[in-house]
């Protein structure tokens, strides 16, 4: 694999552009080959008189220069043996107003020469890039630093909590003057070469405990650390006094919090018991995975882009036949990049703390939490995934086969059938058909590198890629269509025909045995996927007592693509619940509360999505969520009033059905593409896209805009009246919704493709991991 690629492949995405261009600088030297090529042919034509004198005017120059080279260059005055290197010098200007923040600059001294200019400008190109990253990686260690010093203040407060719960006779100190001199040793925990996490000693943990419990690799483990952190001279007590200056922020956001913190009502003192211990530890054990997993990009960064610079240089040195690499590399050497050791410092000290007060002092134990598990592909899964494609295919064959072969289309009782048993298998179909369009999603984000595990907030390792999504929905097809044709065969075969209740009991034994797999609590099936949509799901259904988060929007608008299969679900329930399944009869429709459930249900995703954009209206004071609001809002208006003019007819319904479902149709259209997707930009460099683009192809992207627009307006299917008159009513429903469903996976890898792109414009890589404890002010200082 070329090196570009291999950058590309390895660099965090959402920092992508404070790496170093190697494309571009590449692209610089090729520049310079070119014209070292073209002045080869035009030397090899001309006389050999000609190519003297040039020989002569080159050398005569070169002396020239090295003498001043030799003076600039050359230490302590004394000249260089190797003249090929003196071809640049570097320089570290300090820029005006920035104190320790030197720009590097390249004095290129062969610029009089040939194609001296294209060298120039590489190197005036390269010293850019390289300011660049600097400058970012400066900007970054410095952030890392200032999270390290609260961090350490965290960790003051978290030992000190354990020593009073855990030892409750031990008194806690009078708190001292924090004006005096032990105010100023509070130093960075992570920073400071005397660190107050390694230099805490807490009265549970001790190294004979430890060792009396632990095994012999994790005795010498522990003795390491030991080492590491008993190589301080003076060590001090745990500072109990510092719980008199903060107030705990553990409680996790639930509806009751929410509600309590409305009516003012909730209380932040500290209460010395195990569970207020036991969630600040568990807060804080997630700050220090997630400060680590920051550590360990940074120090790759810092890798990558060195090496970067050395690979461009030696190809410079390669294609120019120059030895200006070693002078070069020794300023990137002795450059922030190349010689500050603090991100590793700081990794070791991390190290050190989360595996003594997190790991109880088992590195190994630490280290697999703290680094990300690498998840691996299975091959079985592949397998299964062909298999149940494969099974999928036969069986709707077979029920084709089954259909044609007995002519149940003409039978008297088709009528029946799709009124009765089509609703309550449509449901899988409309699962199955989103699971593919998400699966179809995944591959397209992996192909063009979009971040999704971070964008959902999946914790690393256990996102689910498009093979295994694929899997999920293969079997679930197999058992659907399996189902549908053994209820078919059982209706048919006059042997099992008379067991009515077991034939009409299949849907029911199928979405029985789903739910079962959904709210399954053992590891099986991938139990962290389904629980994070649980949990997504119960947030949604709680709006808006819940924070919103990506996303819990994200699957809210998946639910309003969903609206039939929520009605599928209805209908389940009153047809076993009060229709007479036993002789495939309903009377659901003409039930006064069933139609309106039948609204209210169809209502609930767009009131789900109302309450949230209220909620983040209130919290970030976003005039644009009022005004999405607002959106959601007309189209609950004209689902009320569809379903109506659906139930009722009427002209005066159906005009306002019209109205309503043409204002939300254009507003939906408009905010999809504008808002989500970021497109239709007048002033883009893309004309009427947006400024960075993902797929290279910009095409796709006008292509997505008109099939959205078409898939819009299909949903005013019902008010302009159109069906196809050899398809019935229920299938052309089915169909309508089938179309939604894909129109939404289309407008999901839009959607996060934006999302991606805002990101990397704000460089944000990192989850920020609220901490347990907030730290009070002294009022009187």
């Amino acid at each position: 694999m070329k090196f570009g690629k291999e950058l590309a492949s390895q660099m965090v995405q959402e920092w992508g552009e404070a790496y170093m261009d190697y494309n571009f600088l590449k692209g610089v030297l090729k520049d310079i080959s070119r014209f070292q090529r073209r002045t080869a042919a035009a030397q090899s034509s001309a006389p050999a008189t000609t190519r003297k004198n040039s020989l002569k005017r080159r050398l005569s120059m070169y002396r020239a220069f090295s003498g001043l080279t030799n003076r600039l260059s050359s230490p302590r005055g004394t000249p260089r043996s190797d003249h090929e290197d003196e071809v640049i010098l570097v320089n570290a200007v300090e820029k005006e107003g920035i104190i320790g923040a030197p720009q590097y600059q390249t004095m290129f001294l062969m610029s009089s020469e040939a194609g001296g200019e294209y060298e120039l400008v590489f190197f005036r190109r390269l010293d850019d890039e390289f300011n660049k990253v600097v400058r970012f990686y400066r900007e970054k260690v410095e952030e890392v630093r200032k999270e390290a010093d609260e961090l350490s203040k965290q960790m003051d407060a978290l030992i000190a909590l354990r020593i009073v719960v855990e030892k409750p006779l031990v008194p806690v100190p009078v708190p001292v003057d924090i004006n005096g001199a032990q105010s100023q040793t509070r130093d960075s925990a992570l920073v400071q070469p005397k660190s107050h996490m390694d230099a805490i000693q807490e009265i549970e943990m001790s190294g004979e405990e430890v060792a009396g419990t632990a095994t012999m690799a994790d005795q010498k483990n522990t003795r390491i650390i030991e080492e590491k952190t008993n190589n301080f001279a003076d060590f001090r007590p745990a500072p109990l006094h510092v719980l008199n200056d903060v107030r705990v922020n553990i409680q996790p956001e639930t509806p009751i919090s929410t509600l309590k913190n409305i009516l003012k009502a909730s209380n932040s003192e500290l209460k010395y018991n195990r569970a207020e211990l036991r969630k600040a530890e568990e807060r804080l054990r997630k700050a220090f995975m997630e400060f680590y997993g920051k550590l360990r990009l940074l120090k790759s960064y810092c890798f990558l882009n060195t090496l970067a610079f050395s690979k461009i240089m030696k190809k410079y040195d390669k294609i120019t036949s120059r030895k200006a690499s070693r002078s070069y590399l020794e300023m990137v050497d002795k450059s922030d990049l190349g010689s500050s050791d603090e991100v590793s410092r700081l990794m070791e000290r991390t190290e050190a703390t989360f595996i003594k007060h997190f790991a109880n002092g088992n590195r190994r134990k630490g280290m697999s939490i703290l680094r990300p598990h690498v998840k691996r592909e299975k091959h079985r899964t592949t397998f299964f995934l062909g298999l149940f494609s494969g099974c999928s295919i036969a069986l709707v064959a077979a029920i084709i086969v089954s259909i044609h072969a007995r002519h149940l289309l003409q039978h008297k009782g088709s009528d029946q059938f799709m009124k009765n048993i089509f609703p309550l298998y449509s449901l899988f179909g409309f699962i199955v058909l989103h699971m593919l369009m998400y699966a179809g999603d995944i591959y397209f984000w992996r192909r063009y590198r979009i971040n999704y595990p971070f964008i959902f907030g999946f914790k690393q390792g256990t996102e689910l890629g498009y093979r295994q999504v694929l899997l999920l929905a293969s079997g679930l097809s197999v058992l659907a269509l399996a189902a549908v044709l053994s209820h078919l065969d059982m209706e048919m075969d006059p042997v099992t025909r008379s067991y009515n209740v077991l034939t009409e009991s299949v849907p029911l034994i199928l979405i029985s045995v789903l739910l079962i797999i959904t709210f399954c609590p053992l590891n099986i099936m991938y139990r962290s996927s389904r629980f994070f949509l649980i949990r997504c799901a119960w947030h949604c259904i709680c709006a808006p007592l819940f924070k919103v988060t990506l996303p819990d929007f994200f699957l809210a608008d998946q639910l309003t693509s969903q609206v039939q299969a929520i009605r599928s679900f209805e209908f389940y329930i009153c047809y076993y619940g009060w229709g007479n399944f036993r002789q495939r009869l309903n009377t659901c429709q003409d039930s006064d509360v069933y139609k309106l459930f039948y609204i209210i249900v169809a209502a609930i995703p767009f009131v789900v999505r109302l309450l949230q954009c209220l909620r983040r209206l209130f919290e970030e004071k976003d005039n644009s969520q009022g005004l999405n609001g607002l959106k959601y809002f007309t189209t609950v208006a004209a689902l009320v009033l569809r379903t109506l003019y659906e139930q009722k007819k009427g002209t005066a319904l159906r005009v306002l059905a019209a109205a309503f479902s043409g204002i939300t149709t254009i507003a939906n259209t408009y905010w999809d593409i504008v808002r989500d997707w970021g497109l239709l930009q007048r002033n883009s460099k893309n004309p009427w896209l947006r400024d960075k683009l993902l797929v290279p192809n910009k095409a796709v992207y006008f292509v997505a805009i008109v099939v959205n627009i078409i898939l819009r307006l299909v949903w005013m299917q019902l008010i302009l009246g159109f069906n196809l008159p050899f398809l019935h009513t229920k299938a052309t429903a089915a169909i309508v919704a089938c179309l939604e469903i894909i129109r939404r996976g289309i407008w999901n890898f839009f959607r996060l493709e934006n999302e991606h792109l805002n990101n990397v414009g704000k460089y944000r890589a990192f989850k920020s991991v609220p901490l347990p404890f907030n730290h009070e002010v002294d009022k009187s200082m």
